[in-house]
C-alpha cells in the first residue's frame, strides 16, 4: 500500500531532542529517528511526510491511518502493545529525574518521593504509568500538551519532572537552571522502538527486515552516535 501510495507518512514528537527535534534555531527536523525516517523512506522509493503528533494521542492516529509508523523513540510498554505493534527495538533508557539548581528539597533520587513533593510527567508518555505505580508519598502532575513539564517546573507547580536519555540531555544543554538526578540500579529502564498499526504483518516484516539491515551496515550506530545517543544504544 505505501509503494503503491508512493508515500511514507511517519508520525513524529518534533519536541523530542535528539530523536524527532524541530530545531528551533532553523525550524528544521532532526534527531535518529528524522535520520532514520529518511533512510526507510529511500530503501522505499517513496516520498517521506512526517505527521506531528505527541505521545498522547499518537496510538490513536496510527489507528486513523493518519501515519503508517510513529518513528519517535515509542517506549515498548503491554498497554500500548494492545493497540499497536512494535518493530524490533534500538534504544534502551532507564528514566533520570529533573530539577531546578536551586532547589534544596531535591538533592537526591531519594527526596523524590516524600510528602509534599509533586512529581510531573508528560500525559501519554511511558513515565505516567510508571510513576503512578511506583509514588507512594509523593503527588503526581500529568502534563497535557500544550503545558510542559518545564514550564511547571519554573512556575513552582512541580518539584521534579520525569523524562529519559535523550530529552535530560536536551535539558542540561538547553537550561542552566536544570539539573539532572541520575536514577538507582536503572530505574524504569525501557526498551524504544517503532510503533506500527497491529494486524500487518507484511509491514511490520518489512521494518524489521530495515532495522537488521541498518544495524548491520553501520547506520544505526552512525545516526546515534551523530545525535548523542551511543549510550543508550541496542547493538
Amino acid at each position: 500500500m505505501i509503494r503503491a501510495r508512493g508515500e511514507l507518512k511517519v508520525c513524529i514528537w518534533p519536541d523530542y531532542f535528539a530523536i524527532s527535534f524541530r530545531n528551533p534555531r532553523n525550524s528544521e527536523l532532526e534527531g535518529i529517528d528524522i535520520d532514520l525516517a529518511r533512510a526507510l523512506a529511500a530503501r522505499l522509493s517513496v516520498r517521506l511526510t512526517f505527521v506531528e503528533t505527541n505521545f498522547a494521542v499518537f496510538m490513536d492516529r496510527i489507528e486513523a491511518g493518519d501515519c503508517d509508523i510513529a518513528m519517535m523513540g515509542v517506549g515498548i510498554t503491554p498497554a500500548r502493545a494492545q493497540r499497536v505493534a512494535f518493530s524490533r527495538p534500538y534504544l534502551a533508557s532507564p528514566m533520570y529525574a529533573v530539577t531546578t539548581r536551586n532547589n534544596t528539597r531535591i538533592r537526591n533520587w531519594s527526596d523524590i518521593d516524600t510528602p509534599g513533593t509533586v512529581v510531573a510527567v508528560a500525559a501519554g508518555t511511558i513515565m505516567e504509568p510508571l510513576m503512578s505505580r511506583t509514588l507512594r508519598r509523593a503527588e503526581l502532575l500529568v502534563v497535557v500538551p500544550p503545558r510542559s513539564r518545564e514550564a511547571e517546573i519554573q512556575a513552582g507547580r512541580a518539584d521534579v519532572f520525569m523524562s529519559d536519555f535523550p530529552y535530560t540531555r536536551r535539558m542540561l544543554l538547553m537550561h542552566d537552571w536544570a539539573r539532572v538526578i541520575d536514577p538507582p540500579d536503572r530505574f524504569g529502564e525501557t526498551l524504544y522502538a517503532w510503533a506500527l498499526p497491529i494486524h500487518d504483518a507484511p509491514w511490520l516484516a518489512e521494518v524489521n527486515s530495515f532495522v537488521g539491515a541498518a544495524r548491520a551496515d553501520g547506520t544505526l550506530a552512525r545516526a546515534a552516535a551523530r545525535h548523542g545517543l551511543t549510550p543508550i544504544l541496542i547493538r
